[in-house]
């Protein structure tokens, strides 16, 4: 893969030219300091961008011609990043040479029109449809405590720090619906344009030339703006008593919800150590605490662990009957400290490793992967792919022991379930 990075004042574009993928893959980033209020209007926009647009008035119309261009894929997601609320516009088509000459183009004309010409009149969005979307959107995010998981990880967070943006509820908040409208969702749209900060990535076998040439051209963004506040959540020391907090749920099924704070790392321990650590202590089905919890003692569900870098933080999160609670938290801090103590194996060590080879290998496959990849080579100054390789295979065991002793259980949240049921297969 060639990567070409091109600074164009206003966004930078990132071009990885391979012809590994028969596919040309377009990420559009937009990015700004997030503030809580933020979410459910952005929430909105991108359902409104992805409905209809000045050129194709319905979401069949749209479909249709997506269809025309030999099924391209156009898509967009929001996602927070430490410090920083995402929104990334996706295009997938078919190279040129499986279609014909030009589908390329036209599609990314088709994508830059999604974008860039909505349906909009007099400075607003179309009421009719917002008002569909905002009662969809409500509709959707009462139905969001039915997922116990992902509900045990917010309540976690929130009582963990609920000032902290990792406490922030990315799916958006009933509260907030009523208070957008045609016109003030529009003002919105424009402060994204003007005032984000943009990348444009591409993966695929591309001129990198003509698509420059075909950016300044089309891509209607010209301002200029600088980095405001660092990505990474500033670092927050470990509360000194364990903050333990338990709701109940009509559910068959408790889920608990663990979040340890990360404390003192360096960037080499935060990326290559810790991600060890993790794979060893929770982060595949042949980690301490499946092992553990789950197929010795038959504690729970499911059980795992899983790093957010960006957050300073470390999840555990399992589902359980409510009366094996105070065993499982006994067993999980029991393998937490074990590993403080260095008592687990070198095979151990060499399995976690073979675990991060084996992800690698799948980033090389996936084209978004790789853009994600080179997103946060540029957003973090990371390591390329075979860096990490590299660095990673170089970690002991002493290395991973240090790390252990600067994570740390901070809270603790249980989603007691009131119906359970007894056996765990």
């Amino acid at each position: 893969m060639q990567y070409i990075k091109k600074d164009l004042g206003a966004y930078k574009a990132h071009i990885i030219k391979t012809k590994k993928f028969k596919t040309i893959t377009l990420q559009v980033n937009f990015r700004r300091k997030i503030e809580k209020e933020d979410i459910t209007i952005r929430n909105l926009l991108r359902n409104m961008l992805t409905e209809s647009s000045k050129n194709y008035k319905t979401k069949k119309a749209l479909t249709i011609k997506a269809q025309d261009l030999y099924a391209a894929d156009i898509s967009i997601s929001n996602s927070r990043l430490g410090n920083y609320i995402n929104t990334d516009l996706y295009l997938e088509v078919l190279n040129d040479k499986y279609t014909e000459k030009g589908n390329f183009y036209k599609s990314l004309d088709f994508c830059f029109d999604v974008l860039f010409n909505p349906d909009v009149t007099d400075n607003k969005f179309n009421k009719e449809k917002l008002d569909i979307q905002k009662s969809l959107y409500k509709t959707s995010l009462e139905k969001q405590k039915e997922d116990s998981q992902i509900y045990s990880v917010q309540r976690m967070f929130e009582e963990m720090d609920s000032k902290s943006p990792s406490s922030y509820r990315m799916l958006g908040y009933i509260s907030d619906i009523d208070k957008v409208n045609e016109k003030n969702l529009y003002k919105y749209y424009k402060s994204m344009l003007e005032q984000d900060l943009v990348d444009i990535f591409i993966i695929g076998d591309i001129d990198e030339e003509e698509f420059i040439e075909y950016l300044k051209t089309n891509f209607k963004i010209k301002t200029f703006k600088k980095q405001k506040a660092p990505y990474r959540i500033e670092e927050v020391k470990p509360k000194q008593k364990k903050n333990i907090v338990k709701e109940t749920i009509n559910s068959k099924q408790s889920n608990l919800a663990i979040g340890c704070r990360l404390y003192n790392l360096d960037d080499y321990e935060r990326n290559y150590v810790l991600s060890l650590y993790n794979v060893i202590l929770g982060g595949y089905t042949d980690s301490l605490l499946f092992k553990d919890v789950r197929e010795k003692n038959s504690l729970c569900y499911t059980i795992g662990s899983v790093p957010n870098k960006l957050d300073n933080v470390l999840l555990i999160r399992a589902g359980i009957d409510k009366e094996n609670y105070k065993k499982t938290i006994e067993l999980i801090e029991k393998d937490m400290n074990a590993m403080k103590k260095g008592k687990f194996t070198e095979n151990d060590l060499k399995v976690a490793k073979e675990f991060y080879e084996t992800a690698l290998d799948t980033t090389l496959e996936s084209p978004s992967r790789v853009i994600y990849n080179y997103f946060m080579m540029d957003l973090l100054n990371t390591d390329d792919l075979e860096t990490k390789r590299k660095k990673m295979n170089k970690v002991v065991k002493e290395e991973i022991i240090k790390v252990a002793k600067k994570v740390k259980i901070d809270t603790i949240f249980l989603l007691e379930g009131d119906d359970n049921e007894k056996d765990i297969s």
